[in-house]
């Protein structure tokens, strides 16, 4: 358990900055809901999930999975504050997956920045030795768990980011259809990470996303 212990805090923080970013988006785009509600915050209390935010990354690090799976409250958005309606759902659905990209980025970033001030975390001894192994598995494992995030995010699955995508580029009918499958679509994504073909095409994607990150490290090196 204490192997995997270390990704929960970056986990955490990156499916809050997903929600934050879907808020701030809406928001600019004539939406002020999340808002007013209080939920344009980094305060993690508004917006901690028991079920999403705690619990099951807890069962995950306790069962040792290398699936790491964490949601927060969804921000609460009203369309019809929209100016265009298809083209400003789709933008504020695809601002989450895309601020996970940019954890990732600053996960890279930061592992770096660890690594080079290692030799000084580690002069100290004791706690600055462990402090400096801590920062620098969260960091790397951020950045494979917000590429997760923004991967399985985009799936065209409702109720996931990637269905109000696609819903919004079907016609009119159709896509009022797809909407209405809503939380039945978990179910399918049950499934679907029963699926062997899907997990192994799953986990390969999320490597070869990880190659320009993982360059970068060693370009630093």
């Amino acid at each position: 358990m204490t192997d995997t212990l270390y990704i929960l805090p970056i986990l955490l923080f990156s499916v809050i900055v997903h929600e934050l970013s879907h808020g701030w988006m809406a928001l600019k785009l004539g939406d002020p809901t999340a808002r007013d509600a209080g939920r344009l915050t980094f305060n993690p209390v508004p917006h901690i999930d028991p079920i999403g935010s705690i619990f099951v990354p807890l069962i995950a690090v306790a069962s040792g999975s290398g699936i790491f799976i964490a949601w927060a409250k969804p921000v609460p958005v009203n369309p019809a504050n929209f100016r265009n309606l298809r083209r400003d759902d789709i933008l504020v659905a695809v601002v989450g997956p895309l601020s996970n990209v940019v954890m990732a980025l600053v996960c890279t970033l930061m592992f770096i920045l660890v690594r080079s001030l290692t030799p000084l975390l580690t002069a100290a001894g004791g706690a600055g030795d462990w402090l400096s192994l801590f920062l620098l598995r969260m960091f790397f494992g951020g950045i494979g768990v917000n590429l997760m995030l923004a991967l399985f995010n985009m799936l065209p699955v409702p109720p996931l980011d990637g269905s109000h995508v696609a819903a919004s580029l079907l016609p009119e009918r159709y896509g009022m259809l797809f909407r209405k499958i809503g939380f039945f679509g978990i179910f399918a994504l049950l499934l679907l990470m029963q699926f062997g073909p899907f997990v192994r095409g799953f986990s390969a994607t999320i490597y070869t996303l990880m190659y320009p990150f993982e360059y970068l490290i060693n370009l630093t090196g």
